[in-house]
């Protein structure tokens, strides 16, 4: 799909910051800015290298600042391209001025035309390599010479840090010569960099008082500082027309030729066919849900501590989260044909499950993985039955199966986190100030989600257990016992979680716990009615416990209460704990995480509960509810569905730019569209 911006979407510089773009490298790192080429957050770069794959990200090129010099005009004709606000607004960049389109195809180019002069420029990143580089095809039409100035910004700093005081920064290059290769070091890191523009050490000077806008809105450090210590240059006479290129890299040898024209080109050519066979691999035919394959594997990177895949939960702000990874890997994978990786994503998370627990965090630097989720080993094992229906890799289950009995086992007696079967068969997790759902937000010592048996763990509990009784049985073992179970939580769960004054399911049956002051007794006692989406996947599950109607009531009660055109709100509108706006301070922003929060990938499991219901007649209405993703994708985050929106209209968006469980479960819809519908175009 081909995204145009123009005038209109930078006609200030609040409006310029709103979208932004994504390159990625399969690492983990990235080139992320706004479509005016700012950074609105501090987790923007140039160049965000990733060190460690996939969480070790390192700041390194914050900004390239653009000018052309003329004989014309203020300042001797020096005239910025660049954009960026800064804490005093006097010293603002309106490079955007000068800005005619913005597109997205692919990857990114921005024209701009100033006193004559035509500059497209694009980018691209070297697929597993810290490697970014930067082309500009530059036509002087006017009258006198012109010269093209670029001064690069260094942070060299972790992701989303300020840069300390007193960090020093070293430079090599051959100066005043085209085609040089140099390199930046600092704090044992060296950045090397290849052009051919003419290179020249400048006397070193911070960048101060960086302003980061969105950073500002979340409450988050909204000011930064980046280093320079040199700049390159190139001469376009009258007339001439002028292809210049710079790349930086982690990499020593990355310009394998010694120079870098062409170095763009052949990313993007050798990108191109890379996503050729993912597209090919897909077979989807819908233009939007091909632009969603690309966009899906974003997401899938190296991690070097594994040796293996994961995915990664969002960019800029998220490493790998085992239940964020296992909810995206259906889409991103299984929906896509990448089995392959679906299998390698599945072996790194089996062979960390300890005492049933799939990891919820990797931390890096050799520490013990962080298992605080009671919903990831059952996601796994709906995952892994999903991977059989699409394949009947009888080998894989094999090699699967012993450690989904294991995580059944230990479910049943018992594990970490109070996470354990009750008497009545049923699943219960979390005590104290545990977080164990994906409700999971926790704000000092206030915790506004739920402990005890909550509605999806327990349908995901229920599904767990009959789709390990079916692959038992295809595999030739007995899973007898486990049908049993199943039947049994399916007697319980219709019996305590329906709630018939309200047509509808109860989100949570809160456990007694001592020591809980009568507020917060009373605000559990009221947790158990409030109408939340986490209801929906009783009925979207492959293994439903519910009847027709009861499935009807609840997909018709979240519609009434929870749906919107961008996803299902967290919690409904008249409940006095609904908080419409996610922003401000870090509290404010939890306490409005998941108390009304729009979510887009929630419409994942309402789709399926839709289709569930209806089948192919739900198809007309499925193609209206996924057709305004085409036009989310043109915002916020270019070519991707973000993390969440404000749970009031306009709904504005926030969080991440793109979120893997937003596009895995919008891409898993648009695929399910297709199988209803194969002329689906």
């Amino acid at each position: 799909m081909r995204f145009i911006y123009g005038k209109s979407d930078w006609k200030n510089p609040d409006r310029g910051i709103e979208n932004g773009f994504l390159l990625t490298n399969g690492l983990g790192g990235f080139c992320a800015q706004t479509v005016t080429g700012a950074n609105a957050r501090g987790d923007q770069a140039v160049l965000m290298g990733c060190t460690e794959p996939p969480a070790k990200r390192i700041s390194l090129v914050s900004r390239i600042e653009e000018e052309v010099w003329t004989e014309d005009g203020e300042n001797g004709g020096k005239v910025s391209l660049s954009s960026q606000q800064y804490v005093d607004y006097t010293k603002n960049a309106r490079g955007e001025q000068y800005l005619q389109s913005f597109v997205q195809d692919g990857f990114p180019e921005w024209v701009y035309q100033v006193q004559g002069v035509e500059i497209v420029k694009t980018m691209a990143m070297a697929y597993g390599e810290n490697t970014v580089a930067v082309r500009y095809r530059i036509c002087n039409r006017g009258r006198r010479e012109a010269r093209f100035v670029l001064t690069p910004l260094f942070q060299f700093a972790e992701k989303g840090a300020r840069v300390p005081e007193g960090k020093r920064f070293s430079l090599q290059c051959s100066e005043q010569q085209e085609g040089c290769c140099g390199a930046v070091a600092s704090d044992g890191l060296t950045l090397y960099f290849g052009t051919n523009l003419s290179a020249e050490a400048i006397v070193p000077v911070w960048t101060e008082d960086l302003y980061y806008a969105h950073d500002s809105r979340d409450g988050r450090n909204a000011v930064g500082r980046a280093f320079s210590n040199h700049r390159l240059a190139a001469r376009i006479g009258a007339g001439e027309s002028r292809e210049l290129e710079v790349a930086y890299s982690l990499e020593r040898n990355f310009l394998k030729e010694g120079k870098a024209e062409g170095l763009v080109v052949k990313l993007q050519e050798r990108e191109r066919e890379r996503q050729r066979t993912l597209l090919e691999q897909a077979g989807l035919k819908h233009e939007c849900a091909r632009e969603l394959v690309r966009s899906a594997d974003q997401f899938v990177v190296q991690r070097r501590s594994t040796n293996g895949k994961t995915i990664l939960a969002g960019y800029p702000f998220f490493a790998d989260w085992g239940r964020d990874t296992m909810i995206a890997l259906t889409g991103c994978c299984l929906s896509t044909g990448r089995f392959e990786d679906a299998k390698n994503i599945f072996r790194t998370f089996m062979k960390y499950c300890r005492r049933g627990l799939m990891p919820n965090m990797f931390p890096e630097n050799g520490q013990a993985p962080i298992y605080n989720t009671a919903d990831a080993s059952l996601l796994f094992i709906g995952a892994v039955y999903e991977y059989f229906l699409r394949t009947e890799d009888v080998d894989f289950i094999k090699e699967a199966f012993p450690v989904v009995e294991d995580v059944l086992g230990w479910y049943e007696k018992g594990t970490d986190f109070h996470i354990f079967m009750d008497e009545d068969g049923l699943i219960s997790a979390g005590a104290g100030m545990e977080q164990v759902t994906w409700m999971d937000v926790r704000c000092g010592d206030i915790l506004p989600t739920r402990h005890g048996k909550a509605v999806e763990l327990n349908a995901y509990w229920y599904n767990a257990l009959c789709a390990a009784a079916e692959l038992a049985e295809r595999i030739g073992r007995d899973g007898l016992h486990w049908k049993k179970q199943a039947e049994r939580v399916k007697m319980s769960f219709c019996k305590k979680f329906w709630n018939e004054e309200e047509n509808c399911l109860y989100d949570v049956l809160p456990i007694e716990e001592a020591g809980i002051c009568e507020v917060e007794k009373e605000r559990r006692r009221r947790a158990k009615f409030q109408v939340r989406c986490n209801q929906i996947w009783a009925v979207s599950q492959r293994f439903s416990m519910l009847e027709a109607r009861q499935e009807k009531a609840v997909t018709d009660r979240v519609f009434e209460s929870l749906y919107t055109p961008w996803g299902l709100r967290s919690l409904e509108q008249n409940d006095p704990e609904f908080h419409p706006h996610y922003g401000g301070s870090m509290k404010q922003r939890d306490l409005a995480y998941h108390q009304g929060t729009v979510w887009p990938w929630l419409l994942g499991p309402y789709i399926e509960a839709n289709f569930r219901l209806y089948g192919k007649k739900f198809a007309k209405t499925a193609r209206e509810l996924l057709a305004n993703f085409e036009e989310d994708m043109t915002v916020y985050g270019v070519c991707s569905i973000g993390e969440i929106y404000d749970g009031n209209p306009p709904y504005t968006p926030n969080g991440c730019i793109s979120q893997a469980w937003s596009v895995g479960e919008i891409l898993r819809s648009m695929a399910l569209l297709e199988k209803f519908c194969k002329d689906d175009r």
